[in-house]
């Protein structure tokens, strides 16, 4: 996803405890995951921009998980069929040389066909979105599985909100184009 932005970059997975807290809302969880994956990061960089992000899917306040196995993705696709699913996405842009600290998240809503127990299994079987919150990529064949997408930006639904993340590394004094 970065790479479309046309900047290099190094990509490092921090290991961090992505619970949430008690009476934390979705949206502080996410911005919170981002900063803290950020900060983890920056401990290891001098001038440096770091960039974290989380996200988050949603029905209703339920947090929807990754679900791990085919089981379990089943349970989850049967429960959103017809639905609308909010996915959450923070993202943090830390500046290692100045200090400053941008953070935000964007929501993205999907809202999902009413599906069959059938279509549920045929796209399990060919796409098997096992680590994919709420059982679903849109960048692949999950797009068929929705009636309609409405959000301020798009590859936040992937995971990494770029019109957003541009906006900040400009106000970090990088060129996005």
């Amino acid at each position: 996803m970065l790479g479309r932005l046309a900047i290099p970059f190094t990509c490092e997975s921090p290991e961090i405890d992505e619970s949430p807290r008690k009476g934390e809302t979705p949206a502080q969880l996410v911005t919170r995951l981002a900063e803290t994956k950020a900060r983890k990061i920056a401990n290891n960089r001098n001038n440096a921009i770091v960039i974290g992000s989380d996200q988050v899917a949603l029905l209703g306040p339920d947090i929807l998980g990754k679900p791990g196995n085919h089981e379990q993705a089943r349970e989850q696709l049967a429960r959103i069929r017809g639905k609308c699913i909010e996915f959450v996405t923070g993202l943090c842009v830390l500046n290692t040389a100045s200090g400053t600290i941008q953070a935000d998240y964007v929501p993205y809503a999907v809202y999902f066909r009413v599906l069959t127990d059938d279509e549920i299994e045929n796209y399990l079987r060919k796409e098997q979105p096992y680590h994919c919150a709420g059982s679903f990529k849109s960048e692949q064949l999950g797009i068929s599985l929705v009636s309609r997408m409405e959000g301020g930006d798009p590859t936040a639904l992937i995971g990494l909100p770029l019109i957003r993340l541009a906006e900040m590394l400009r106000k970090e004094g990088i060129p996005v184009p």
